[in-house]
């Protein structure tokens, strides 16, 4: 018995022991960066982007309903706004809405980068424009906000970028890196006549990529229990989604002589089997990176849970499964939006139908979401089919120890010395997923700050960015094509 007990206390010594190295070495901070000075940002800057809210560049999932004179006269307005990039860079209209811009480096052996965003906003939900302090589309400064559709998705890295490369421009930079900008009109509908386009094209001319930089995460501040700092979110991959549509169909008929199930209780049920049975959890490498880099900053005993996963892992992810947020870091998401059935209240219905959308973690497959549902549902009275033309594969996960995320690290700090810089996964779809085969360097990173409750203003209520905020962002663009594409 001493013997064993004797064993057991080792144990636990040798445990605690490894817990406390394993938490004294965890995570990893980048060291000595050193600021750069901050520049002004030329007079006008946020009126320029005001203006550009002002064009009503609205995306409809029915492609009829596109108003192409908005588009054009986007372009028109960006032209006048940037005269030295129209004048030194070369355009390209792509798909009739679409943009391209190519400053030619000086060193053709080297591979270009690319800046994108999307000319096209999302609707404003109808009913809601009361509700909006300033007019969605009014484009004003107030408050120290410019207020408006697109002020942060995504006409801010529209503009930013294009008022960097002016900036760069009137300094007499010259890039020894060729430079790409590229703004797709249809990025909030799947961009499919945009940015794939424009990814097509510049394979077909054999262009290989260095860097991709899209939008994804933003320097979210207080969004991370625990994290005092502002943390600049960079994505290094985003989920892929498909969308699910169930249907049944019965005999229908008079209410008062129901069968054992309706419809709408065959496919009822059916969902609800589906909502039961989750895919599966884990913690793929842009989560677990993100840990790793954020550990650091953690209190003492939430870094020593992080640091030994190896211990603490159930308990981990069974508190990460609890809260929607970090649950779509670790899972393939279900989420039924769409159900349809019934015309009256003493009328059977003999069809019912439901949409089930899917937000897909990298390891997992658009083929193996269509599986589990067949598996979980196990009901032949249920017929199951991908919706057509929804769907995409999760992306290819960038690495973080490429040279080319050093780089942008490097740069964010040097620009916004507050800030921890981290990994993640973004669990929304962007434009940046069709040129993951143009580089494997793609990153989606807008860098602009927003507090928690700012994040519901995307595609809500009343969006609007911070005129110093705004001005950030261009100088971390600036600094960005410096740095990526030397002189």
């Amino acid at each position: 018995m001493r013997k064993l007990l004797f064993l057991l206390g080792a144990a636990a010594v040798l445990l605690v022991g490894v817990s406390l190295v394993r938490t004294a070495r965890y995570g990893s901070t980048p060291s000595g960066i050193d600021p750069v000075p901050r520049v002004a940002v030329p007079e006008g800057a946020a009126e320029r982007l005001a203006g550009s809210l002002r064009i009503p560049t609205i995306s409809h999932e029915d492609p009829a309903g596109l108003d192409a004179k908005a588009f054009q006269a986007l372009h028109v307005y960006l032209e006048a706004a940037f005269p030295r990039v129209h004048s030194q860079l070369r355009r390209e209209i792509v798909w009739s809405h679409s943009l391209l811009y190519t400053w030619p480096g000086s060193d053709a052996s080297l591979k270009p980068i690319l800046l994108m965003g999307h000319l096209d906003v999302v609707p404003v939900e109808p009913g809601t424009a009361e509700a909006w302090r300033e007019d969605p589309f009014g484009g004003r400064i107030a408050g120290g906000f410019i207020w408006g559709r697109g002020a942060i998705d995504n006409k801010l890295a529209v503009v930013g970028t294009l008022e960097a490369v002016e900036m760069l421009l009137g300094e007499g930079f010259r890039p020894a890196r060729t430079v790409h900008l590229a703004y797709g009109h249809d990025e909030e509908v799947g961009g499919t006549h945009g940015a794939r386009e424009i990814a097509a094209l510049l394979k077909s001319r054999g262009v290989e990529l260095e860097t991709v930089l899209d939008e994804g995460g933003v320097i979210g501040e207080e969004i991370l229990p625990g994290i005092s700092e502002p943390v600049a979110l960079v994505g290094i991959a985003e989920k892929g989604f498909v969308s699910v549509e169930l249907s049944t169909r019965t005999a229908g008929g008079h209410s008062s002589l129901p069968p054992p199930q309706t419809a709408i209780g065959i496919l009822g049920a059916a969902i609800a089997r589906l909502e039961e049975s989750p895919m599966p959890a884990r913690l793929e490498r842009p989560t677990r990176e993100l840990f790793d880099h954020i550990g650091p900053r953690f209190p003492l005993v939430r870094r020593a849970v992080f640091a030994n996963l190896w211990l603490t892992g159930p308990l981990v992810m069974r508190k990460l499964e609890g809260n929607p947020t970090t649950n779509a870091m670790i899972r393939t998401t279900t989420a039924t939006t769409v159900f349809q059935a019934g015309a009256k209240d003493n009328v059977l219905p003999s069809h019912a139908r439901a949409v089930v959308n899917f937000r897909i973690l990298p390891g997992d497959s658009v083929a193996g979401v269509v599986e589990h549902v067949r598996r979980a549902i196990d009901d032949d009275r249920v017929e199951i089919r991908p919706v057509a033309g929804f769907s995409a594969e999760p992306s290819p996960v960038s690495s973080t120890e490429s040279e080319s995320y050093r780089r942008l690290e490097r740069t964010i700090l040097s620009v916004a010395p507050d800030v921890i810089v981290a990994p993640y996964l973004v669990v929304v779809g962007t434009d940046a997923r069709h040129f993951a085969a143009s580089s494997r360097n793609v990153f989606r990173f807008l860098p602009v700050r927003l507090a928690a409750r700012d994040l519901q203003r995307i595609h809500g209520t009343d969006e609007r960015v911070a005129v110093r905020d705004y001005e950030e962002a261009i100088r971390i663009y600036r600094r960005f094509i410096l740095d990526a594409a030397g002189g």
